[in-house]
């Protein structure tokens, strides 16, 4: 419970401190808010990373994936679709509801809602002590698919703001070969995987993909190839293969009961322990730190109000001349009472799409244990925010793009509810194993 404290005090303060980055450091606002991006992504690449290591899948039963997958699209889906509807039919005039312009730049930002934070689930469900539930495991898979379904639908949403582009083309194609490296060398190589050493791999490939980032900016500026780090760090840890494997393994061929299709319970995540007591000890301090130093930087990179309502240039010189501002536009300005009343009802309607788990694996799980992996898909983080400041560099703003900024800080300002309540509901029977 004081981990759970502890993080949400942190991701509140880093709320906070978000939106007085420009009074404080004036024109180089701009280059703290790409130190924080670069921070962020560092720790979120840790952090899936030992989620990776955790990973396992039966090869022999990949249909229940292919569920799972479309278990995790529903709830990406469903929040978007209502956030896009209440946004178009709610808050915008009926003489604008056919136009073009006003359901891509709804679309685009109403994506927000879409996207589990996974690094924040994960890191608040190992603070409360959950790492070998039903629910954490179910979770892991969800979030991640979740995750992987947002980034593949921009792509689309993408291209209808600015056009076919090889870039995007460019991007799935390093998706799929990814997830098939993953796939055919699943805990194959023996790399060092102490936590200094997995750190270590995360600076670089947040470097490595920012190079490339920079790089492919010199070419076309409006639509360089950003590969989000979420992805690679998991396939990383996928593929890594540590002494607990073996242990994993050697124990399955002691036992004659079925190999589930997921298992983690003998591989450490960051702050779990393993058994080692002296490695356990430093792995769970510095995975501890590192998720600590996570969620203030989750906090931080939420994109200022200000920018959000265009009394600052918060569009890219590059991109903002190839959509029409139809939100900014066409949305009628609202006081602060009624833009916190819509920020309500939207971050409702954005958890009650995340619902549909809670209807599903009837035959895993009791419906204490449906309901709070549904629960767990609620909070959201890095990649929603991703999400914002993609829409701002359209020149995407206006009260609608606030309210959207508004009900992400409202998720991650209640995660540590959210937790609390998951153990609650799974403290009144015990979990089932996976």
């Amino acid at each position: 419970m004081r981990k759970i404290i502890l993080f949400s005090t942190l991701l509140l303060a880093g709320l906070i401190l978000s939106q007085f980055l420009g009074p404080l450091f004036g024109g180089a606002e701009e280059q703290v808010r790409k130190v924080v991006q670069l921070c962020t992504m560092t720790a979120l690449a840790f952090i899936m990373i030992h989620v990776g290591l955790e990973f396992d899948i039966d090869k022999r039963n990949l249909r229940k994936y292919g569920w799972d997958y479309a278990v995790a699209a529903t709830a990406a889906a469903f929040p978007w679709v209502f956030c896009v509807l209440y946004f178009v039919f709610v808050l915008l005039p009926s003489n604008v509801w056919g136009d073009v312009h006003v359901w891509k730049e709804s679309l685009l930002a109403s994506r927000f809602a879409s996207p589990t934070s996974a690094g924040v689930l994960f890191s608040m469900l190992a603070a409360a002590g959950l790492a070998s539930t039903w629910v954490f495991k179910k979770a892991r898979i969800l979030a991640i698919f979740d995750d992987l379904d947002t980034v593949l639908l921009m792509i689309p949403l993408k291209m209808a703001m600015v056009g076919m582009k090889w870039q995007l083309g460019v991007i799935v194609l390093l998706m799929g070969v990814m997830l098939g490296f993953a796939y055919i060398f699943l805990h194959r190589f023996r790399w060092p995987s102490r936590w200094y050493h997995v750190l270590a791999y995360s600076a670089l490939m947040v470097a490595i993909i920012e190079v490339v980032y920079r790089a492919s900016k010199q070419i076309d500026p409006a639509v360089p190839v950003h590969i989000e780090v979420l992805l690679p760090a998991f396939v990383l840890g996928c593929v890594l293969r540590t002494k607990h494997h073996d242990h994993s393994q050697h124990s399955e061929h002691k036992q004659s009961s079925t190999t589930s299709a997921v298992t983690s319970d003998a591989i450490p995540g960051p702050g779990v322990s393993t058994g080692v007591p002296d490695e356990d000890a430093s792995e769970a301090r510095a995975g501890t730190v590192i998720s600590a130093v996570f969620m203030l930087l989750v906090g931080l990179s939420m994109p200022s109000v200000a920018a959000a309502s265009g009394t600052s240039a918060a569009a890219n010189p590059a991109t903002s001349t190839l959509i029409a501002g139809a939100l900014r536009e066409f949305t009628p300005q609202m006081g602060w009472g009624t833009i916190a009343f819509h920020v309500v009802v939207v971050t409702i309607l954005s958890n009650l799409g995340k619902m549909f788990p809670a209807f599903c694996y009837r035959k895993e799980a009791t419906f204490r244990e449906r309901i709070a992996v549904s629960l767990a898909m609620w909070p959201r983080g890095e990649v929603g925010a991703g999400v914002l400041v993609v829409s701002l560099s359209y020149g995407i703003g206006g009260p609608i793009v606030i309210i959207a900024m508004l009900c992400l800080a409202l998720n991650l300002v209640l995660t540590g509810v959210f937790i609390v309540l998951i153990k609650r509901l799974l403290g009144f029977e015990p979990p089932k194993t996976a």
